[in-house]
């Protein structure tokens, strides 16, 4: 039975996940958890629960059990609460059994996750809810902590907004700077055109705009999937939506926050991408704690 937990365990947790475990318990436990090694038993077994200490949304929880299985595939995980709830001061989010020295070599790396993407969910779901009842969608940006953005697109996701690009490599964006060196809007987009089917790539096209000249040009050129309203006030992109007609995906994008956004929602336009829901999230606190 032992082992077939044991295969369970490990096979659940991506090749991804398991690579950033391993090298986020290197760079904190490195040769060794000094402080439990030295005042607790190997062999000690013992329970700890996740407390809430502040409303919001939660997340995260995958990667913590994740974890935790990842240094005792044996452990036990019990779920009090799933990832998406709102959750209030003295609430529990989950349980765990295991040797002690692997809850307290967990502890912080869990911590430092799930309050990291508790965060970011419960400031997504905030901008979420200004804007119901809008069809606008809310994106998120590249402008996340490195290696950890596809944790942090997650809680995105969790706190009920999309994710745009995952990076580079997996949609085109034409912005200013590329629009800039390349010469102009008409080139950078038919040079891109010309790249993608020589090498036989199935890529969306997003092109960044910075006025409603731009978006014109844009659509005597054609070909692409999405046009950036950059830094628009929210009446300028409502004349631009109606330009454009729905002819291609629309995304408003610099100088919105909570206060705002709103008033672009109301425009009309497909998305909205902020990257304050990343780099402006503030860390929900949480806390790992012993049941004797």
């Amino acid at each position: 039975m032992a082992a077939q937990i044991l295969i369970f365990a490990l096979q659940s947790i991506g090749m991804d996940t398991k690579e950033f475990i391993r090298l986020a318990l290197e760079e904190d436990v490195a040769s060794g958890d000094y402080s439990t090694l030295a005042s607790i038993p190997p062999t000690a077994t013992g329970k700890a629960t996740l407390k809430i200490k502040e409303d919001g949304i939660l997340a995260g929880l995958d990667i913590a059990r994740d974890i935790f299985y990842y240094l005792e595939p044996e452990a036990r995980f019990e779920w009090h609460k799933k990832d998406g709830d709102t959750i209030v001061y003295g609430d529990v989010a989950f349980e765990v059994s295991a040797h002690v020295h692997t809850i307290l070599k967990a502890e912080r790396l869990v911590l430092n996750c799930m309050q990291r993407m508790s965060g970011i969910a419960t400031l997504t779901r905030t901008y979420a809810d200004k804007i119901k009842g809008y069809r606008s969608r809310i994106l998120d940006t590249r402008k996340t902590t490195p290696l950890f953005r596809r944790f942090e697109k997650e809680a995105v996701r969790i706190g009920g907004g999309y994710n745009h690009r995952m990076g580079l490599y997996d949609m085109v964006m034409l912005k200013d700077n590329h629009i800039d060196y390349c010469g102009g809007i008409r080139a950078a987009i038919t040079q891109t055109q010309d790249y993608l089917k020589a090498h036989n790539l199935d890529l969306k096209i997003e092109v960044e705009t910075r006025n409603l000249d731009d978006v014109k040009e844009i659509l005597a050129t054609g070909g692409i999937h999405r046009i950036m309203l950059d830094n628009y006030k929210p009446e300028l992109i409502t004349e631009a939506v109606a330009l454009i007609d729905g002819q291609y995906e629309t995304e408003a994008s610099g100088g919105i926050n909570i206060n705002n956004i709103e008033q672009y929602a109301a425009t009309g336009v497909d998305f909205i991408s902020i990257g304050a829901l990343t780099h402006h999230a503030v860390s929900l606190d949480l806390s790992l704690k012993a049941v004797i």
